[in-house]
């Protein structure tokens, strides 16, 4: 090992507990500090535990049990935490739902979780609405609304609540307490079996370091930014803080003013993120205007950033920048760089978390360890991993092995030290601004437009956003379809996050003797390699 590098020791055992023990300690520790900042709301960790201990026994008096799946359609709010704490403690499975999703996608997993609850924010009671006749199986719907005169929404059912509470033999190794959904390497999303162990050990591997500086502790704040539904909000940013004992600052709707007014009059001190969010920082003026000192690193996530870049956001905010690296399927978190800089690397995800083996694989076989420096697929191994794909033997099979290695999809590069570096991916996922979106998917949708007759999606390198959606359209015979119907098709039936931002218009699209789309041709005569 070279002498700027540094090995990352076990943290073994893993304590084998469910997920709201997490809470439940901390809220004894410090039950007066605040947990939660919320608008004008503030709340403790005591108030934390005893408000999800009041849903948790009134979502049981409602006939809640082990197992049940519970949607959850909600932008980052406080009811956001008291229900997935409240959930888990009546041993049923929160499914998480982005809460940019339009009607299709909500009854798509509704429908595919199989869930009989949908807790629902008032601000998307009404995409929760237009989803109800798609859905199959939904019995209750819960109004996450400020008015708890109504016993049936969420403040009334904790008003409301009696006073025992459900009784539940949870087995951590086992039991889900999690089914947030995930594109994985393939086609449409599924639904990520992610246990109380997943979890817990994973907090663990991402704050169990205090000496690396790069772990949060009960004296930082956090601005939650970073939408709650998803895998790095929800474990890094929310469970994180709920497991040391820091104080997270909740944010809606990303504004760029109010990004830089919350980190600032909160005074928060460590900033988790994503790189769209960091290029906009070096590109806004306004960032001198605000005090931005309390802050003393930066995690960027969700989708890679280049040496250069991330040179050039640590210029500008001034503070320490390292990177992750993770996925909803590994709960997420498997990478993560030092930010001392004698052990930091620009443009590296840096080594493994504790306990974690990774390797690197011929991107052919997928089987032949491949030499250190030389390209190929990541491949993963520790507690965090997912257990599989919900109802879905055939994918769990493609991304896991038998003997517990998950397939990332990922091209990297692994040097001496075993510090990682991203460079593709063998996945034909999109990442438009660190979220994930299936070609598959939009192919699907703009079949259904009656004037094209074949399309292909792919992603098309964009500095801001990472990847763009770009639709390959063959218009139907005699179809006068412009670039413009295409996208405000597409527009109408998917999240902002997956609509089409570029149409080019062709006589065919390129497939192998199987009629399988051969996407890499066009992504290579796109970037000018074909």
């Amino acid at each position: 090992m070279s002498t700027n590098a540094r090995a990352r020791r076990s943290l073994a055992p893993y304590e084998s507990i469910p997920m709201q023990d997490v809470l439940t300690r901390t809220a004894r520790r410090l039950p007066d500090k605040t947990a939660v900042i919320d608008g004008d709301r503030t709340f403790t960790f005591r108030e934390l535990e005893d408000l999800s201990d009041k849903f948790a026994a009134a979502l049981a008096a409602s006939g809640i049990s082990k197992g049940d799946r519970i949607g959850l359609l909600s932008p980052n709010c406080v009811e956001f935490v008291i229900a997935f704490y409240g959930i888990a403690k009546t041993g049923a499975i929160a499914t998480t739902i982005n809460s940019g999703y339009r009607e299709r996608e909500i009854a798509h997993q509704l429908n595919n979780s199989e869930a009989e609850t949908l807790i629902v924010h008032q601000v998307l009671a009404g995409m929760a609405d237009a989803a109800r006749p798609m859905v199959d199986g939904l019995k209750h719907t819960i109004s996450i609304t400020s008015d708890a005169s109504d016993a049936s929404s969420f403040w009334g059912m904790i008003e409301n609540a009696p006073s025992s509470m459900p009784s539940v033999q949870i087995d951590p190794k086992e039991d889900l307490v999690a089914l947030p959904y995930s594109s994985g390497t393939t086609g449409l999303s599924k639904g990520v079996m992610l246990t109380h162990h997943n979890l817990t050990s994973n907090l663990k591997q991402l704050v169990g370091h205090p000496d690396e500086g790069a772990s949060v502790t009960e004296d930082d704040v956090l601005l939650v930014h970073l939408p709650l539904f998803h895998i790095y909000g929800l474990e890094v940013l929310m469970n994180g803080c709920i497991g040391v004992g820091a104080t997270q600052v909740m944010m809606g709707r990303f504004d760029i003013e109010e990004f830089l007014q919350l980190l600032s009059n909160h005074k928060v001190t460590v900033l988790f993120t994503v790189p769209p969010v960091g290029l906009g920082l070096t590109q806004y003026p306004g960032v001198a205007n605000y005090d931005l000192s309390s802050l003393k690193l930066g995690f960027f996530g969700a989708a890679p950033l280049s040496a250069d870049m991330q040179s050039r956001i640590q210029d500008v905010l001034g503070f320490p920048i390292i990177q992750g690296y993770g996925m909803t399927e590994t709960s997420p978190i498997t990478n993560f760089d030092f930010m001392e800089p004698e052990f930091a690397r620009l443009g590296s995800i840096g080594p493994a978390v504790s306990d974690t083996e990774e390797k690197v694989v011929d991107v052919e076989t997928g089987t032949t360890e491949v030499p250190r420096g030389e390209p190929g697929e990541l491949m993963v191994r520790g507690p965090q991993v997912m257990k599989g794909y919900y109802n879905n033997a055939e994918a769990t099979a493609e991304t896991l092995t038998e003997d517990g290695w998950i397939h990332t999809g990922d091209i990297v590069k692994m040097d001496e030290d075993g510090y990682v570096y991203v460079l593709d991916r063998k996945k034909e996922l999109i990442k438009y601004k660190g979220f994930q979106v299936p070609p598959a998917e939009l192919e699907g949708i703009l079949l259904e437009h009656p004037g094209i007759a074949d399309a292909a999606v792919i992603g098309k390198l964009d500095e801001e956003s990472g990847e763009i959606p770009k639709a390959f359209v063959v218009r139907a015979a005699n179809a006068d379809v412009s670039d413009a119907d295409v996208m405000g098709f597409v527009r109408s039936k998917v999240a902002t996050f997956k609509q089409i931002r570029e149409v080019e218009f062709i006589d065919a699209i390129p497939k192998n003797a199987s009629g399988k789309i051969l996407r890499r041709i066009l992504i290579d005569q796109e970037r000018g390699e074909g």
